[in-house]
């Protein structure tokens, strides 16, 4: 079950972390800030393959858990705004035009790794 939203230790060897509750970046987990899980406030990649929960266990999180994470993932989303030194303005302008052109970049990255 989950029981409320938060960032989650951060592991110094960035080791992958499947399931769980604790661990910052981990995927398919509970609460924390991670990929492919349920409850936690934001998205946090750290590189490693994606375990995805059902469509099922993220509709049965609460609703005042969903709110928190919400709240967390707004005041995170502000706070890394402040640190680069952008408007909410400014950020909605990025990525419309990031989006625009999302696509051909990571085509373009692949490419560039390739020939690595």
């Amino acid at each position: 079950d989950v029981s409320s939203p938060k960032h989650g230790k951060v592991d110094p060897a960035n080791m992958p972390h499947v399931g769980g509750n604790m661990w910052a970046g981990g995927t398919g987990g509970r609460d924390t800030a991670g990929l492919g899980g349920k409850g936690g406030p934001y998205r946090l990649d750290a590189g490693h393959r994606v375990y995805q929960v059902s469509q099922a266990e993220k509709d049965a999180v609460p609703e005042e858990v969903k709110r928190a994470a919400r709240e967390m993932g707004e005041k995170a989303f502000k706070r890394r705004l402040k640190e680069i030194q952008m408007s909410e303005y400014d950020a909605s302008t990025y990525e419309r035009f990031s989006g625009a052109v999302r696509r051909q970049v990571q085509s373009l990255r692949i490419i560039l790794d390739n020939l690595q």
